[in-house]
């Protein structure tokens, strides 16, 4: 007589999901993931799909962001540390909605081209008006606005271009200073560094903003170089 326990059919907790993250880089893998994988298994438990969870994801981080930007028309002194946090934590469980809608479909099963589709899309879309909302705060030149936002896509287009099984990393070393440095490209590290200057200092947005730029460009003008010389090679 079979036993019990081939009878019962696994059901999966939070290691499970966690255990088929997608990373993102050291701060992601710490928190974003791990709190995406708590999500995931509430939503494997309440019959939620994927996508419910990538449309929540759009809707949390169009409410947090637009929020931002009506404050932001009364100058940064309005951003006071209530909004900030409001940034902190919105983009951030956005960010682990994001992470979730993924590990549910991994696990479950449930992964379409369908899917993806509709989550790389809510993705620019929330994206759009993240950046929106940070360059309303900044009120940055207009020049340096437009190179924030291009060079802001250079992060989800790269994430992208990362699921190919043709992709390659320039620094392949998974030490831990290797990963300390690349917090400057982990979408969770950057989010929380943004969440956490509107929070404390507003009026230095306008650095942030300049800081991302330059490390995006540095980071884009590498991988062209890296990836012409593999090209050159093949």
């Amino acid at each position: 007589m079979p036993s019990t326990d081939t009878l019962t059919p696994h059901r999966p907790g939070v290691a499970d999901f966690y255990a088929v993250n997608r990373g993102g880089g050291l701060f992601s893998e710490a928190l974003s993931q791990r709190i995406g994988a708590v999500i995931a298994l509430v939503a494997s438990r309440t019959g939620a799909k994927p996508t419910t969870l990538t449309l929540i994801n759009l809707l949390l981080g169009i409410a947090v962001s637009t929020v931002l930007v009506l404050r932001a028309q009364d100058g940064t002194a309005a951003i006071t540390p209530v909004y900030g946090l409001l940034a902190l934590l919105g983009w951030q469980l956005a960010y682990a909605l994001d992470c979730a809608d993924g590990q549910l479909a991994r696990v479950t099963g449930q992964g379409s081209l369908a899917g993806a589709r509709i989550d790389i899309l809510c993705d620019v879309a929330s994206q759009i008006l993240l950046v929106t909302a940070l360059v309303a705060i900044g009120r940055p030149p207009l020049w340096l606005g437009a190179l924030f936002a291009g060079s802001w896509m250079v992060n989800l287009v790269t994430s992208v271009l990362a699921t190919s099984d043709k992709a390659a990393s320039m620094v392949t070393s998974t030490s831990l200073p290797v990963r300390v440095v690349k917090l400057v490209r982990d979408y969770g590290a950057v989010i929380f560094v943004a969440g956490l200057v509107l929070t404390i200092a507003p009026a230095l947005t306008i650095w942030f903003i300049a800081a991302f730029t330059v490390v995006n460009f540095g980071f884009l003008l590498a991988s062209i170089a890296f990836t012409a010389r593999t090209a050159y090679r093949a």
